[in-house]
């Protein structure tokens, strides 16, 4: 007691330099003080506080007036991750992880109902709007979810975006007309990064940096489930019930999520008054990170379908995108002090080579989930529910790899070799699928899959341990939403160019399938890749042979551009360095102090936060 009543003596007679971290013993951060021992005039302590040794400092040696306390002592809310009871913490994955499987499975789902919709609707634009509405919003939103995480709390964010995504779902499952369901699937993509993004975060904020591999793992078998299975419950929506399922049933999984977050999702709440917070987010970046991710999806999304590649619409959408990005890297860089996306937290060569690796490996993954069912309904002439079955040694693999690394990594602390184990598998079985047959070959087709799977199953969390362990703790939130966008725009480049390498390689085929089948028959087939499914049925046994190897040749091209990209996965992940990975979990920082310091420090992490495992 006696140190105790030293130390909160009158701050007229202490220098504020009397105390310093170092001096204080090493057990201080497991202690609890009471409020009675701590003068209430210049802060307030909750009778049994578990508090950080900077915070702890702070209070005793200027305990007096509030205006001599600094901010981070009232509006920096840091807290280290409460204990939770092994039912609250499998309640509270189990939740996490729903949440997840229904905003991944929106980017899937509709893939099989988009004829039907169409038809509908008798809207031929359907077929590129109804995907295209979610993937704008959802790339365009990714990263501001980050920061107003960092702001308001990670709570009060998680479930805003489950609302919002609840919302949107049922605005698309009630939809009368078309404008409405494309409403909704923006709103449904908003929500959708909101999960995503949060349920990431949330991970991060529960457990320490070695023990959230595994449930990164859990989180990375979820989006291999909704990426595997999402086309072939689409299908069986469609065609025994109805393509309104497809969101009617987000509704009660959403719903029983978000009752249950809010009751067992324990973390820290700085209660930042709204517009205040709202204030302190780099409005302008967020604009300008939006209006890049617009123009290059659509210029991409455009170019050889809707206009052609030369056109002024295609070309100065791309230009204009890239020189939007040139400029956001400049505000960036030199004219906001709180940028949406801190460029220079990921300036070294782990944390590019982690970005890197998490888009090619984003490219791949949602190339080979996007097309390969496509591959098994159009060549092989199988409905959407057997191509789920066909798709099963994929998602099986994958599911058991992903969480089999998480646990891995738990128990080791080490991502390195998974990691380089990936991208050696990765292109081996992706450029395996160049060699499928147009008949079925069951040995191809079991064990192909089960390669391209293991190497993408191993790299679900390893890039993304990799970039929290290089920004540190403070910045987990931010470079988890920026790891988020370069995913999501990987996803969605991937589609997109897949379809165009698709249909380009189609439309080379168009005078020999026209001599064939016709020039209506053959233009239709130059189209959407999804639209050749319901072409083919109509057609005789000899004409579906012609169209067939045309669209073997199409898919095959397809293979060939993924396998070029798991192959530059390689050069990204052995720029990746070993990081340790701590077992102590450090808990969250949020509130606007937290915002102020981040903007006056360069986060030591970045300097190579950690030593080689």
């Amino acid at each position: 007691m006696t140190d105790q009543k030293h130390l909160t003596q009158s701050s007229d007679n202490l220098s504020p330099n009397t105390i310093h971290l170092s001096d204080m013993p090493e057990h201080i951060p497991d202690r609890h003080f009471e409020a009675k021992e701590v003068p209430k005039e210049g802060i307030e302590v909750s009778s049994s506080v578990q508090v950080l040794p900077s915070i702890c400092v702070q209070a005793l040696v200027h305990p007096t007036t509030s205006s001599s306390l600094p901010t981070e002592a009232i509006d920096l809310t840091t807290s280290q991750a409460p204990s939770q009871s092994r039912i609250q913490t499998a309640t509270i994955m189990a939740c996490l992880m729903a949440a997840v499987f229904v905003a991944a499975l929106d980017v899937t789902i509709i893939v099989t109902a988009l004829p039907t919709i169409s038809r509908q609707f008798s809207s031929d634009t359907a077929y590129t709007w109804v995907g295209t509405a979610y993937v704008l919003t959802y790339n365009t939103s990714s990263p501001l979810w980050g920061s107003l995480s960092d702001i308001f709390g990670r709570k009060p964010v998680l479930l805003s975006g489950i609302a919002i995504f609840f919302i949107g779902s049922l605005m698309c499952g009630a939809a009368p007309s078309l404008s409405i369901l494309l409403a909704g699937r923006a709103v449904q993509g908003l929500g959708g990064a909101g999960c995503i993004v949060l349920v990431n975060i949330c991970v991060s904020d529960l457990f320490s940096l070695r023990d959230r591999g595994f449930y990164f793992g859990l989180i990375g078998v979820m989006w291999a489930l909704a990426s595997g299975i999402g086309p072939v419950i689409g299908g069986v929506f469609t065609q025994s019930l109805s393509w309104r399922y497809c969101f009617w049933l987000n509704l009660p999984i959403t719903g029983l999520v978000f009752v249950l977050l809010l009751f067992t999702l324990r973390l820290p709440n700085p209660q930042t008054p709204i517009l205040e917070g709202l204030a302190t987010i780099d409005w302008v970046g967020a604009i300008l990170i939006s209006a890049f991710s617009v123009m290059i999806l659509l210029g991409l999304n455009f170019g050889g379908s809707t206009y052609p590649w030369s056109s002024a619409t295609v070309i100065c959408l791309i230009i204009f995108g890239a020189s939007t990005f040139g400029i956001f890297i400049f505000h960036s860089a030199k004219l906001t002090k709180s940028p949406i996306i801190p460029l220079h937290k990921f300036t070294s060569a782990s944390a590019i080579s982690s970005l890197c690796l998490c888009f090619t490996h984003g490219i791949v993954f949602m190339g080979v989930s996007y097309y390969l069912p496509l591959y098994f309904q159009t060549v092989l002439a199988t409905s959407p529910l057997k191509s789920g079955i066909y798709m099963l040694p994929f998602i099986i693999t994958m599911t058991i790899t992903s969480g089999l690394t998480g646990l891995y990594i738990m128990k080791t602390g080490h991502y390195i070799p998974a990691v380089y184990l990936g991208i050696i598998l990765t292109p081996l079985g992706i450029g395996l699928f160049i060699t499928f047959p147009p008949a079925t070959n069951w040995i191809k087709l079991i064990i192909f899959q089960i390669i391209g799977a293991v190497g993408l199953g191993l790299n679900f969390e390893g890039p993304l341990l990799a970039l929290q362990a290089v920004v540190g703790n403070k910045d987990v939130a931010m470079a988890t939403a920026t790891f988020g966008f370069v995913r999501s725009m990987s996803n969605a480049f991937s589609i997109v160019i897949g379809g165009v390498v698709f249909a380009n390689v189609m439309a080379r085929q168009r005078p020999q399938l026209g001599r064939v089948l016709g020039d209506d028959i053959a233009e239709q087939l130059a189209g959407d890749a999804a639209a050749n499914i319901g072409v083919i049925d109509g057609l005789s046994e000899s004409e579906k042979v012609v169209v067939k190897m045309a669209l073997l040749k199409a898919v095959k091209a397809m293979w060939i551009l993924y396998t070029a990209f798991a192959g530059t996965s390689v050069i990204a992940g052995l720029g990746m360095k070993a990081h340790v990975l701590s077992k102590d979990n450090e808990g969250s920082q949020v509130g606007l102090a937290n915002r102020g310091r981040q903007r006056e420090q360069v986060d030591p992490g970045a300097q190579g936060a950690g030593a080689g495992q």
